[in-house]
C-alpha cells in the first residue's frame, strides 16, 4: 500500500488543550470522514504559537486532495503562514519502528 503522509503547521493563538479539544470537536469530525484518510495526530505547541496535524491518508491522491481543502479552509479562517507538505512513507522501516499503520 502506498501511504502518503502530510503534515501541516500554521501559526495558532489558541484557544489550547482541553478549550481547543472542545472548540475543534466539529472540525475533527469532520476530518474524520475525509475519503482515505487512516488517522490524524492533532499538534499543538503554545509556547511557539503553532497548531497544526500529521495525517496518514491510503493514497497520495487523497493526500493531496485533503491537503488543498484543508489549506483552503484555513485560509478562510484567516490563518496565513500555512505550512503543508506531503512525504511518501516507507511501511518497511515504519514497521520496525511500530508505526501505527
Amino acid at each position: 500500500m502506498a501511504r502518503t503522509l502530510v503534515q501541516f503547521d500554521f501559526p495558532y493563538p489558541g484557544p489550547w488543550g482541553a478549550e481547543m479539544a472542545q472548540a475543534m470537536d466539529g472540525l475533527a469530525r469532520d476530518i474524520a470522514g475525509e475519503e482515505g484518510l487512516l488517522w490524524k495526530i492533532w499538534t499543538e505547541s503554545q509556547a511557539d504559537g503553532l497548531a497544526g496535524g500529521i495525517y496518514v491518508f491510503e493514497t497520495r491522491a487523497a493526500a493531496e486532495a485533503y491537503r488543498d481543502k484543508h489549506a483552503a479552509r484555513l485560509a478562510e479562517f484567516g490563518i496565513s503562514d500555512i505550512r503543508a507538505r506531503l512525504f511518501d512513507m516507507n511501511d518497511t522501516l515504519s514497521d520496525i519502528t511500530r508505526a501505527p499503520l
